[in-house]
């Protein structure tokens, strides 16, 4: 069995990703978290479409940016957070289906910096199409947890989520 520097990062990861707020902004959902691994879906509306119909490549790299980051986020300590310094993206195919799919992994861990990536894939009629492939770093921050201003989404509102915006992300 594997040893998690957090083994709460599924629960940080979420409460995280409830508190960015531009992923509420194009309706995207983290729908996989685990160690090393992130995963999120965005339907296809015409809100976050380009003149072509298609979703726009600033919006197919934000998810793509956005999983690669929390499959990083998931493997640092709960002392620690996560910034992109960097990242490529290549646009292989047309963002076109009901829905797009960012699955985001790590290449390699680092104490310091993490190298990950992201596929993002378009489904239409049940089938996924490669549309986008994302190579990141990112930078660890230890000792320095996310924002403690409570500007955005609060994280499960109605359960009265454990987790406090500022402090090391500890159930």
């Amino acid at each position: 069995m594997q040893e998690h520097a957090n083994p709460d990062f599924a629960d940080c990861v979420r409460a995280s990703f409830d508190r960015q707020s531009a992923m509420h902004l194009i309706r995207a959902t983290l729908q996989v978290v685990e160690h090393g691994r992130a995963e999120i879906h965005l339907p296809h509306w015409d809100g976050i479409e380009q003149q072509h119909g298609f979703v726009h490549g600033g919006v197919v790299g934000m998810i793509a940016d956005s999983a690669a980051g929390y499959a990083a986020m998931s493997i640092v300590a709960g002392t620690a957070s996560v910034l992109t310094v960097e990242y490529k993206i290549n646009l292989v195919a047309p963002a076109d289906g009901g829905k797009l799919i960012a699955r985001g992994q790590v290449v390699r861990p680092g104490r310091t910096l993490i190298v990950a990536k992201a596929d993002v894939f378009a489904v239409k009629e049940g089938k996924e199409t490669l549309c986008a492939v994302m190579q990141q770093t990112i930078m660890v921050m230890h000792g320095k947890t996310e924002r403690d201003d409570q500007i955005g989404f609060a994280a499960h509102p109605s359960e009265g989520c454990p987790f406090f915006i500022g402090t090391p992300c500890r159930v």
